[in-house]
C-alpha cells in the first residue's frame, strides 16, 4: 500500500509561490515604482494595477502642465524593462499593466510623477503618503506600507 501513496504523491503538482513587490520612491521632479519579481517560474503574463485612490492622501498621477496636478509634471516614462500600460491622463488614480514574458529575478521601472490633493507640500510624495495605496496582481492584493514597499503573494507557478 505505502507504493501507491508514494506514487500518487509524486505524480500530484506542487505550487510553487512568488512574490511581487513594487517599491515607490519619491524623486524630484520624477517618482519612481520599481517591480520586481521573485518566482520560481516563468509566467507568460501577469496583469498588474497600481491604485492610488484608496491612499487617504489623496494621490493622483500628475502627467500634463494642465489639469489636477500642480506645477511640476511628468508623463509615465519606462527606465529599466517595458509593460503595456493603461493610459494615465492627468488626475488618474489607477494604473494597469501587463508584463508580458515574466521571468525569475526580473526587474522593471518607471517614473512619473505623483501629487497629493490633501496637504499644502502636494508636490512632494514620501512613502508615508503611500500608505493605503494598493496593488493588485494575479487576483491578490496588499496595501502599500509607510516606506512605499507592497508585496503581493502569487501561487500561479506549478512544478
Amino acid at each position: 500500500m505505502r507504493p501507491i501513496i508514494l506514487a500518487l504523491a509524486v505524480l500530484t503538482p506542487s505550487f510553487a509561490l512568488a512574490d511581487l513587490t513594487v517599491s515607490f520612491r519619491d524623486g524630484a521632479p520624477k517618482d519612481r515604482f520599481t517591480l520586481n519579481y521573485d518566482g520560481a517560474c516563468a509566467l507568460d503574463r501577469l496583469d498588474v494595477q497600481i491604485d492610488l485612490g484608496a491612499a487617504p492622501a489623496g494621490l493622483i498621477f500628475d502627467t500634463t502642465p494642465a489639469g489636477a496636478g500642480v506645477q511640476v509634471f511628468q508623463p509615465l516614462e519606462w527606465v529599466s524593462g517595458t509593460a503595456s500600460t493603461s493610459d494615465v491622463t492627468d488626475g488618474d488614480t489607477l494604473l494597469s499593466l501587463s508584463l508580458d514574458d515574466v521571468r525569475p529575478g526580473a526587474s522593471w521601472a518607471f517614473t512619473v510623477d505623483i501629487d497629493d490633493t490633501t496637504s499644502t507640500r502636494q508636490i512632494t510624495v514620501d512613502g508615508s503618503e503611500m500608505a493605503g495605496a494598493m496593488l493588485w496582481a494575479d487576483d491578490q492584493s496588499a496595501a502599500f506600507d509607510t516606506s512605499g514597499v507592497a508585496k503581493v503573494r502569487l501561487a500561479n507557478c506549478v512544478s
